[in-house]
């Protein structure tokens, strides 16, 4: 955003000849990119920043890993790890420059246990993947982020991904058990394990949301669940936004937590519906897509009782999937909404606020008068039963000035959300888009604590620098640890 001021005294590394000859030895050929047309297809991810690499390596072990870690610790040469890139805070930008570890080929299921309901996987790992690979035993992997198609297990554990099924299974780090890590002098670890509430510090709670920031994660034992006896998707359609917003706590007021409430506002809604064809109504405000799991009889009871709500809080009607293939298009068109975003404006900036449930119907009015007062057509997309709103702000890439007004309605929308008690981020991470936010949300002594544990992990801020924490600027001047002799961060 516009406070990113201080972006500019982060200077690239070039990576030493000798340093560089190493770790094609360590890795062997076919590793490493390091052309400027391949590297161009790393210095972005799902945000709207860039910087660019040095070199890209693609080690298949946690052993080479280990090795590209230590070469580059001698070398002091920054590092990122990074997954399939859909991230859309920063995460996997390397903002300093130096190496990028791709992790795409460490992209195997290493153990499937269903007696015990676990997984151990390599972070390249697909998240649906997991699930396609159990579903046939009836089990699942929950967290369901919008890109699961495409993101990869490591990404989720950095950024403690969420997704619509998350209202009632929690995010990520509720099905991480365990993890194999590298810190910053190379040396691996495990924390965590196969059983649940082993006794120690949560090492587990500490690294996963840390970004990248700490260390590089090369496995992960993840928690599997069955698949439920019953599986039920309503549509509440609306005139009115408000009163679609109003919906979510009166339902929680009623004692029922569906597995998913997303809401769609009308703009949203009719670009998904003209990608998707997946049957929303094209006159809607807003709608409320609404998933119920468990047994049969109590499934069918909550259904009933959610239709009365959605009724009493105005909705004009009230659908109920009647079979598989109707349910999984209404999924689609939800999954795939910012590929719908992307048919209208190729352009477009991605928000991820969070507020309480009371405050979605306020939010949402003051976010259409950000959209008026920056003339700027936001469409809005939520986990509204969390209070995780996701504006979508179109814009044009190739005209300044429109992309500074992007960055700035974002910016007010985020003030707003932490002045009615809520939060920057839900489930996409503070990255390099919202590092300058943090001393809005926390005091300089809070930040100063979490900077001494980026500090006892990576003493030399090798790991992801640039990110999570504010870069310093202003009374609040926080600086992460030096990356280099003649640059600071």
């Amino acid at each position: 955003m516009s406070s990113r001021s201080s972006d500019a005294a982060i200077t690239p590394s070039a990576i030493p000849a000798e340093a560089k000859q190493a770790l094609l030895a360590a890795l062997g050929p076919g590793s490493c990119l390091d052309r400027p047309e391949d590297l161009a297809l790393y210095e972005y991810d799902g945000s709207i920043d860039k910087a660019r690499p040095d070199l890209v390596l693609f080690p298949r072990t946690t052993e080479e890993v280990s090795a590209i870690v230590r070469i580059t610790a001698e070398h002091n040469i920054p590092i990122v790890g990074r997954g399939a890139g859909t991230g859309l805070s920063g995460g996997s930008i390397p903002r300093a420059g130096g190496v990028i570890i791709g992790f795409s080929r460490m992209n195997q299921i290493v153990e499937i246990d269903l007696p015990n309901e676990r997984a151990i996987v390599q972070p390249g790992v697909v998240n649906l993947d997991i699930t396609l690979a159990v579903q046939g035993s009836g089990y699942f992997y929950a967290p369901d982020p919008s890109s699961q198609r495409a993101c990869t297990i490591g990404g989720n554990v950095a950024e403690n991904s969420g997704g619509p099924h998350t209202l009632a299974y929690g995010v990520t780090t509720n099905h991480i058990l365990g993890l194999e890590f590298v810190l910053p002098d190379g040396t691996v670890h495990w924390t965590g394990g196969k059983a649940s509430d082993l006794p120690g510090l949560d090492l587990l709670g500490l690294l996963t949301g840390s970004e990248g920031t700490l260390v590089l994660v090369t496995k992960i034992i993840v928690r599997l669940m069955r698949a439920p006896e019953k599986v039920k998707t309503l549509l509440a359609v609306y005139n009115s936004p408000s009163d679609c917003a109003d919906t979510v706590a009166e339902i929680t007021a009623c004692a029922i937590t569906p597995v998913a409430v997303e809401m769609l506002d009308g703009e949203m809604l009719r670009m998904v519906e003209m990608a998707t064809h997946a049957g929303y109504p094209m006159d809607a405000a807003a709608v409320l897509l609404i998933e119920l799991e468990g047994l049969t009889e109590q499934v069918e009871a909550q259904a009933a009782e959610i239709e009365q709500v959605c009724l009493r809080c105005g909705a004009r009607e009230f659908r109920i999937a009647k079979t598989a293939a109707e349910r999984e298009l209404l999924w689609k068109g939800r999954k795939n909404a910012f590929g719908a975003v992307g048919r209208v404006s190729p352009s477009y900036y991605v928000q991820d606020g969070v507020v309480p449930r009371t405050q979605v119907a306020p939010t949402l009015r003051f976010i259409a008068g950000v959209a008026q007062k920056y003339d700027l057509r936001i469409s809005n997309i939520f986990h509204a039963g969390d209070g995780n709103l996701h504006p979508i702000i179109p814009f044009n890439l190739h005209v300044p000035e429109e992309i500074e007004r992007a960055r700035a309605a974002g910016e007010e929308i985020l003030n707003y959300c932490i002045s009615v008690g809520g939060s920057i981020t839900g489930e996409h991470g503070v990255g390099m888009e919202k590092n300058e936010f943090m001393p809005r949300l926390f005091s300089a002594a809070t930040l100063d604590y979490i900077g001494r544990f980026k500090a006892l992990f990576d003493p030399a801020g090798r790991l992801n620098p640039g990110k999570v924490l504010p870069t310093g600027q202003g009374c609040l001047e926080i600086r992460q640890a030096p990356l280099t002799k003649r640059t600071e961060i």
